[in-house]
């Protein structure tokens, strides 16, 4: 199983009585992981046990892969917040990944700025004093 913490939290179950339904709830995520995050998450471990029960080559997975990621930048970041929550360490290698490949797109702070929605919350001064800072 690829999520540790969901491993232990099946395991930590009692076993419901012979003939009955389990009927306590698995608590997963706090509010902030809807259901459409949640079951991008399946979907990423239904796949990989796919693949692993599979011959498939490398390259489709890579394929796969990258596919998988194609979501808007909110998504993405609640996907991160899954699997790390979910201790889904191929997932959040995955996402994390593809979040540095976008930073490395970005030439300037603006650009990543721009890139993400992130507001410049410092002052022009303070700009040009950090600027002179990391000067290289």
């Amino acid at each position: 199983m690829r999520s540790t913490v969901i491993k232990q939290m099946l395991e930590d179950l009692p076993e419901p009585s012979e003939g009955e339904e389990q009927q306590d709830p698995v608590p997963l995520m706090d509010r902030s992981c809807n259901s459409k995050i949640l079951e991008k998450v399946i979907e990423y471990l239904t796949k990989h046990q796919e693949f692993d029960t599979s011959s498939t080559p490398q390259e489709d997975k890579d394929a796969w892969d990258k596919k998988y990621v194609e979501v808007e930048d909110e998504d993405l970041f609640n996907l991160i917040l899954a699997a790390n929550f979910l201790d889904v360490k191929d997932l959040l290698d995955l996402t994390c990944k593809t979040v540095a490949e976008y930073i490395k797109q970005c030439k300037t702070p603006e650009e990543i700025r721009q890139r993400f929605n992130i507001p410049n919350d410092f002052t022009p001064e303070e700009e040009e004093e950090v600027r002179k800072e990391n000067a290289w």
